[in-house]
């Protein structure tokens, strides 16, 4: 990968995905608004270690107004990690959600014809599989919250602008991805953040909601093989997910024994929008691209949470 261009690069996804493809040898072009959702500092720490690199190139650039064709030229790859993230929110800030995963990919897109990109490749969500998530990507789409119907038309301008133009596209559906750098709205970095202030974890529902978590370094992977891939990867869609199901309890239990502390708990209400349950079928992504995520739940805890620990402030 010679040249490469990653949106959301100071982002949780986004910083990981650009260290992998430094330490491979390629030049990277990084765009990040630092929206105000994900704070500043935070967004600036993950990009420090990029910076030092002189293949590493950054523009703090709007997806949503800015001039992107140059930003683009000569690109093989366009990652398009920038999303504006999270269920909760989607319900009160929708113009937000709606500019910032509809129009911003459309502009993107648009502009990737322009500049003659090689591959867009999209990362898109579980979400848009609605309540429960256990089936192939040929699965009914019912998203039940508004980030997700804003994911799900941001997959579908991907098919209108491949059918329109020919711009060769791949669309990855992430799973409850987690670990070091984890945005601090996300559920494990609360769980972690909490546990060790001693402070009360609210539980929303039973705690039986369940996940297939990815651990960040096996979600990487993930889209560096559908880039290397394209024989197998252009025009298609892949869940990307890793291989154990564990619910809110279980992860708190796993939590507590790796921090040998005890976790302050309360139940609140059902979050509007939450799925029930997510099981990542990725026998797809395993046969046409080799996929086999190999971090186990327990490790993959252990690490954000010597993380977490390390942190001044998160």
């Amino acid at each position: 990968m010679a040249h490469v261009v990653v949106t959301g690069a100071a982002g949780f996804i986004g910083s990981h995905l650009c260290e992998r493809l430094l330490a491979e040898g390629a030049t990277v072009v990084g765009i990040d608004a630092f929206i105000p959702y994900y704070p500043r500092p935070l967004k600036e720490r993950n990009l420090a270690g990029l910076l030092a690199s002189p293949r590493f190139v950054f523009h703090e650039a709007d997806l949503r107004s800015a001039e992107l064709v140059p930003l683009l030229e000569n690109a093989e790859f366009v990652f398009h990690t920038a999303a504006m993230a999270g269920l909760l929110k989607s319900w009160q800030q929708f113009d937000d959600y709606m500019t910032c995963n509809v129009l911003a990919t459309q502009r993107l897109l648009a502009a990737a014809v322009e500049a003659q990109v090689g591959h867009f490749l999209h990362c898109s969500t579980s979400s848009v599989y609605g309540r429960f998530a256990t089936g192939d990507e040929n699965s009914l789409l019912a998203p039940v919250s508004p980030y997700g119907i804003t994911k799900l038309a941001a997959e579908q301008l991907c098919r209108a602008y491949g059918e329109k133009d020919g711009l060769p596209f791949t669309i990855l559906r992430l799973f409850s991805v987690y670990g070091p750098r984890q945005r601090p709205d996300m559920g494990y970095n609360i769980f972690i953040r909490k546990l060790l202030a001693r402070e009360t974890i609210v539980i929303d529902g039973d705690g039986a909601d369940s996940r297939s978590n990815t651990y960040i370094a096996d979600c990487v992977e993930g889209l560096l093989l559908a880039a290397r891939h394209p024989d197998q990867s252009v025009g298609e869609t892949f869940n990307i997910g890793g291989g154990e199901e564990v619910n809110v309890l279980q992860v708190l239990a796993l939590l507590e024994e790796l921090s040998g502390l005890k976790a302050i708990t309360t139940h609140g209400p059902q979050r509007p929008g939450d799925q029930r349950r997510t099981v990542a079928n990725i026998a797809k992504a395993r046969t046409l691209l080799g996929y086999n995520p190999q971090t186990k739940i327990v490790d993959g805890l252990a690490a954000q949470l010597a993380w977490q620990r390390a942190q001044p402030t998160i």
